[in-house]
């Protein structure tokens, strides 16, 4: 009877026992795979495992900063002999003020961030050159198709390219997307403090992302040094009011420079551009024609729908949406602008309606 019995409960056991076995380990595999996943969200974008590089690398990958490898003052296109990508070189001339605190502010930026919208840093170079003289670098991702500036201001004598209203959107949910994460999922809040469009950097499929750093704050800090003021950074045009007038740093000044941003991509105005006489902002070029003017003041060159219904559909549901946004983030006051997850989930709501809409 006993045997029978201890039969019973083994048999029972063998069916229980897998199970509950599987289950564990199922839950074990969960626990690691999302340990690792947040250790990975919380690395550094850049693997400090990789390749350290020379000065003498960096000049053999520019051809000796040879022009033909410059795309701005300061950055050069190169490639390693030891790899065959290309990437983007920043160069910086310790010599100009504020040059050494440029790139320290980048590392401590590169360090805690990873973000697909915020431009990849691959590695850096902190040496000396071949005269003594420090040397400091940053080797990035080259991003293949340039600026936003580029694609809504080109240059003298070059081919013009034409972004889409389809294209816009996505680039600038992109460009929210990246803030909202700086803004609202880093500990602290970081600033990017110099937004605009020669910051803005689009890759091999027009995928946005934010790049220099140089004048980026978090928004408390480890440091000695005053915390949160503007200082020297900023672009005119971009800069929020309140920044001229001596406040601190803020999410609301990167929300001002989004707004700026966007409106100068749907205009192909830039916010120094002599408007009326020079009389006006550009937020109040954009505000007086806004809403039943708003085509007077749209980028001529963005391409039109042909079909009058489809064309009034964008106009309704997309652009004068979009021109809102820009209106509402470069209010003088930055307590009447909206923050940047709002803004975010707005433009990536219209994006997704966009697609299934048009494409």
């Amino acid at each position: 009877m006993a045997s029978a019995v201890e039969r019973k409960n083994a048999l029972l056991l063998v069916k229980i026992i897998p199970p509950i076995a599987i289950a564990l380990l199922s839950f074990i595999c969960f626990v690691v795979t999302l340990l690792k996943r947040r250790q990975a969200q919380a690395a550094p974008c850049y693997k400090e495992t990789l390749k350290k590089i020379s000065y003498g690398d960096i000049l053999k990958a520019t051809n000796w900063f040879s022009s033909v490898h410059t795309i701005s003052s300061t950055v050069y296109i190169g490639r390693f002999e030891f790899d065959t990508d290309l990437v983007a070189i920043k160069v910086f001339h310790l010599s100009e003020q504020g040059s050494r605190n440029s790139f320290f502010s980048e590392c401590e930026v590169l360090k805690h961030t990873r973000h697909r919208n915020l431009v990849q840093a691959i590695t850096l170079c902190s040496t000396v050159d071949f005269e003594g003289d420090e040397f400091k670098a940053i080797v990035y991702e080259f991003m293949a198709n340039g600026s936003l500036d580029m694609w809504i201001h080109p240059r003298v004598g070059s081919s013009r390219r034409l972004l889409s209203l389809g294209q816009r959107i996505s680039i600038v949910a992109d460009v929210a997307s990246a803030l909202d994460y700086m803004h609202n999922q880093l500990t602290p809040p970081l600033i990017h403090c110099d937004l605009k469009p020669s910051n803005v950097l689009l890759d091999y499929d027009m995928t946005s992302r934010i790049g220099d750093f140089g004048s980026a704050k978090f928004l408390s800090s480890s440091s000695g040094r005053p915390e949160g003021f503007i200082g020297i950074g900023g672009t005119i045009g971009y800069i929020s009011p309140e920044y001229g007038m001596g406040c601190k740093v803020s999410t609301g000044g990167d929300v001002y420079g989004f707004g700026v941003l966007l409106l100068e991509m749907l205009t192909a105005r830039r916010p120094t551009d002599a408007l009326c006489g020079n009389a006006l902002s550009l937020h109040k070029y954009v505000d007086l024609a806004f809403p039943e003017r708003i085509a007077e003041v749209l980028d001529p060159h963005m391409p039109s729908e042909e079909d009058e219904a489809a064309a009034s559909l964008r106009m309704q549901n997309y652009i004068i949406p979009l021109v809102s946004i820009g209106l509402m983030c470069t209010m003088d006051s930055p307590q009447d602008r909206p923050g940047m997850h709002d803004v975010c989930a707005r433009i990536v709501a219209m994006e997704e309606a966009f697609v299934e809409t048009f494409l």
